[in-house]
């Protein structure tokens, strides 16, 4: 069973998340986003950003290994290898820029027992260097109860 005393703690980032222009490129190469203000400054630039824009998926790219570290504590006891996608939430506060320097702060929102699943609910805090927030993600994981 994994601990229920993570519940309601935050770990936050050791560091922030320098968002780099090519790392956006790449990103929207790779899932297929093709908008213009994903890969050219001057079209970004005409339509109002200050550099290229992130697609709303980028925020996995730099929330997911901070993820897996709370996951893998062995302190945590998460069947990891077991692990399946259940849901997951994107809130965007305002588009994620190149130039962007973010931090993260994972929070353990919720975790139980149905059906024979464990189910953890995380939240993802994520706010530039002024600490304006810029986006919110949540994720439900679920793991068999019998493999752990």
């Amino acid at each position: 069973m994994p601990d229920a005393s993570f519940v309601g703690r935050a770990f936050p980032a050791a560091e922030s998340y320098q968002v780099g222009r090519e790392k956006v490129r790449e990103f929207a190469r790779a899932v297929g986003e093709k908008a213009a203000v994903c890969h050219d400054v001057a079209a970004a630039r005409a339509a109002g950003h200050p550099d290229v824009v992130a697609p709303p998926t980028f925020t996995a790219a730099f929330t997911m290994p901070l993820i897996e570290q709370v996951l893998r504590d062995p302190e945590f006891g998460w069947d990891y290898a077991h692990m399946v996608h259940g849901d997951q939430s994107i809130t965007m506060q305002r588009p994620i820029y190149a130039g962007d320097e973010l931090a993260v702060t994972v929070h353990v929102e919720d975790l139980s027992t149905r059906a024979g699943s464990h189910r953890l609910n995380l939240r993802s805090e994520i706010v530039d260097a002024s600490g304006a927030p810029v986006a919110t993600t949540r994720l439900l994981l679920v793991t068999a109860a019998e493999a752990t």
